[in-house]
């Protein structure tokens, strides 16, 4: 809930004592100030009070409230009108000199009296109004909040079959050749499925899993192409606790592998930095990129594409003012430089 909207209803009990209070010793301290002698008795006051929250509080609590205003405004009259006349009525007791009589000083008096009411009104209404601007500022935060979240699952749920068909393809090409690593890489694929489906699924999770995470699927990769890809991985970080959202980089990493495992020859470099320091998280990858090849790309690798663009989506929902994500492939080099402040 909105930290205002909170404060506005927990401190509007104390915001209504303290408005009647001020409205009840005024007409005291004004006599002190001015120098005059109050004559009313503070029972005079006090009913004066009540009658001039009665027309208020109904107003705040049903008039303001209900939809149709029309058609309950002839009941609020006769409300306000009845209000006024027993107040002249009572206010006779405190003012024996004055009868009540309907004469020119009984109509001015009403008058002020309607116009009493009507300033109370207005600023009943200010307060229901911001009241009103919090709650509905409240729910449309909320709907946001709800839509942003299921944007995100469905983000999530995107990456995630199209890294374990990668992964798994993997191990298939190793089974084939009838390798004897291949127990091994299911056993890294197990790890790797169980981050996705447990760590996965959460809102956030420490650096190093994510780091481990990464590492693994470099490892799955390393033995699927061997020799032709030569990882120089670097990392320096301050904080192996910090929180991030959790597969939010493996798709950099599964492009990098993409453009690599299509180039001819052998020890292609691919650089992958992540450094933190204070909460300035930096992460950069560089592999080999030949243009004009995505029509060349196997039918394994074409989700990775979706893949970036998933995290972008994902970066843009976590991190919209605190993330600044580059992406270059010039020069025969595929370049990520992303910067987010956690």
């Amino acid at each position: 809930m909105n930290k205002t909207y909170q404060k506005v209803l927990r401190y509007e009990p104390l915001i209504h004592i303290l408005f009647w209070s001020i409205i009840l010793i005024y007409p005291r301290m004004l006599s002190l100030t001015m120098g005059f002698e109050y004559k009313d008795s503070i029972w005079h006051d006090i009913a004066e009070l009540i009658f001039n929250m009665t027309p208020a509080y109904i107003l705040y609590l049903w008039f303001f409230k209900i939809k149709q205003k029309w058609y309950h405004f002839i009941l609020l009259s006769l409300l306000v009108v009845f209000n006024i006349i027993l107040y002249m009525y009572i206010d006779n007791f405190f003012h024996p000199e004055n009868a009540f009589s309907l004469d020119k000083r009984t109509i001015i008096k009403s008058a002020t009296r309607f116009i009493s009411d009507g300033v109370f009104g207005l600023v009943f209404f200010a307060l229901f109004s911001i009241k009103q601007l919090y709650k509905k500022q409240q729910e449309i935060n909320e709907i946001s909040g709800k839509e942003q979240k299921a944007q995100l699952r469905l983000l999530k749920g995107q990456i995630n079959p199209h890294f374990l068909f990668n992964t798994l393809n993997t191990i298939y090409a190793s089974a084939l050749d009838k390798e004897e690593k291949t127990p091994e890489l299911i056993l890294k694929l197990a790890d790797n499925f169980r981050y996705v489906l447990n760590e996965g699924q959460k809102n956030k999770v420490p650096l190093e899993k994510e780091v481990r995470h990464l590492k693994d699927y470099i490892n799955l990769q390393q033995e699927r192409l061997s020799n032709k890809v030569n990882v120089n991985w670097k990392e320096s970080i301050d904080n192996y606790d910090q929180l991030i959202p959790p597969l939010l980089l493996i798709s950099f990493v599964e492009n990098a592998f993409k453009y690599s495992s299509m180039m001819t020859g052998i020890n292609h470099n691919l650089n992958i930095k992540i450094r933190l320091l204070k909460n300035d998280f930096i992460f950069n990858c560089e592999n080999p990129y030949l243009e004009n090849t995505d029509k060349e790309i196997d039918s394994d690798w074409v989700e990775s594409g979706i893949g970036i663009k998933n995290t972008k989506k994902r970066l843009e929902l976590l991190f919209p003012k605190s993330h600044q994500l580059i992406i270059d492939h010039s020069n025969n080099k595929f370049k990520i430089d992303l910067h987010i402040k956690l």
